[in-house]
């Protein structure tokens, strides 16, 4: 079955509810159609804050909306709460998990994108990524319950281990938690412990590449490293991870393999596209990458299935911009937007039997927090590039956030919770309803 439209009108279904999910929706919400949005949790994530729930920096209400309470106005989207395991492109239909099929007109799969651990996935037991507000808690469990530990062991070595916390991957979420992490021990946590020096942690972060931020110049790359020196983060860079277990991980460099002895370690050095990507392309005949993303028309749609778009990271679009060779657009946030946006708009070209649009991205730029007053802004002008940081980097980080925020409401709280974090160097979103369970409760 699928919810009832109204009589006559094209139904457009939208599998996820991330930046592009909600930007195609939000396109469509005073269209002569009727649209279905399936998310598989009942909420939209402003996921470049998540590292701030994991980090007790905020808590989880601030960076999610319901996602019933995005679209209650709108009287022409339906939204359901789902999870798609067959995509049926002959006769135009999707089943959730829960038997439920749901009949389309057209179709815009925006699912995103899940950890990869490059074929090695035994490791996320021990090192977990960073993707969902689950993954958010149970890392700040980790962190928090490693001090706790810590408190109690009277073992020099083993108190050495809970006592280091080592970050996988030198991009904008790697920087980011492991700056955080360094704040949290020199700052947060100062005077709450008895039998332990919460600033003695050591935090490592420990990249792959010749450089973190290997997106930005290499002059903002090493700013960042610099400054994340500064905050007391250990950076190794050209340091392949080779394997993670419950005690430790073992690193390979020019000068040899070393372990590391961690009982806490986040992975942030791998991405790969949502399952569904493959079940796409098995139904379709479309091609996939490496990563898994499936490869679009110029249009965003599947070549055979004009019917089908697909956006976000699941998607392995190219930027077509006039007089220009086509290039591959990033797997961020301005771009799952500006693909959301043209998706929705081809559809309403097909049903108005109009031609479509190629997709074009509009690179703004690329903007990374290190800590405190620390932060790295690589920004594109008509007049050229823009490159800044410091403390005008994070303040304009900062703002820059707040403004993207879904809602009034969360914008004010999270800047209430920023600017007593700034004066008292604190962090309120430290309860940890359960230490043994999943924790899938806790904000």
């Amino acid at each position: 079955m699928s919810p009832p439209p109204s009589a006559h009108r094209p139904h457009v279904l939208i599998v996820g509810c991330g930046f592009g999910g909600l930007e195609a929706a939000r396109r469509l919400q005073r269209a002569d159609v009727d649209v279905t949005v399936v998310e598989k949790t009942n909420h939209h994530l402003f996921q470049p804050l998540l590292y701030q729930v994991a980090t007790a920096g905020l808590a989880a209400p601030s960076i999610a909306a319901p996602t019933r309470l995005l679209f209650r106005g709108e009287r022409n989207i339906t939204t359901l709460m789902g999870e798609v395991t067959d995509i049926l492109p002959a006769e135009r239909a999707v089943l959730l998990r829960d038997g439920l099929r749901i009949s389309y007109d057209h179709l815009i799969v925006a699912a995103g994108a899940t950890h990869s651990y490059f074929g090695n996935d035994a490791w996320a037991a021990h090192a977990p990524g960073l993707k969902t507000l689950a993954d958010a808690f149970a890392i700040r469990r980790h962190v928090l319950m490693s001090y706790e530990a810590a408190e109690k062991e009277p073992d020099p070595a083993r108190r050495r281990a809970l006592l280091t916390f080592a970050v996988i991957g030198g991009g904008p979420t790697g920087v980011e938690m492991a700056g955080t992490l360094a704040e949290i021990a020199r700052h947060t946590l100062e005077g709450e412990f008895r039998h332990i020096d919460p600033a003695s942690a050591e935090v490592l972060l420990i990249e792959g590449g010749p450089r973190v931020l290997q997106a930005m110049p290499e002059g903002l790359s090493q700013k960042a490293k610099e400054q994340l020196e500064r905050l007391g983060v250990k950076v190794r860079l050209d340091a392949k991870v080779t394997s993670i277990d419950a005690t430790g991980l073992d690193i390979a460099t020019a000068a040899g393999s070393e372990r590391i002895a961690s009982h806490c370690v986040v992975w942030a050095a791998g991405v790969a596209a949502s399952p569904l990507g493959k079940l796409l392309a098995a139904a379709t005949g479309a091609e996939t990458d490496r990563a898994g993303r499936v490869r679009v028309e110029p249009d965003l749609s599947l070549a055979g299935h004009p019917e089908i778009s697909v956006v976000g990271d699941l998607a392995a679009a190219m930027s077509h911009a006039p007089g220009q060779e086509p290039k591959p657009v990033p797997g961020v946030s301005p771009g799952a937007k500006q693909m959301g946006r043209t998706a929705a708009g081809n559809v309403l070209h097909r049903i108005a039997g109009t031609p479509t649009e190629v997709f074009r991205y509009r690179d703004y730029g690329n903007l990374a927090t290190i800590g405190r007053n620390s932060a790295v802004v690589d920004l594109g002008t008509p007049f050229g590039p823009l490159r800044f940081s410091g403390k005008l980097a994070w303040l304009f980080w900062l703002f820059a956030h707040v403004y993207f925020l879904i809602g009034f409401r969360n914008r004010l709280v999270v800047l209430m919770d920023w600017a007593s974090a700034y004066w008292s160097f604190r962090r309120y979103a430290r309860v940890v309803a359960d230490v043994d369970g999943p924790g899938e409760g806790e904000s």
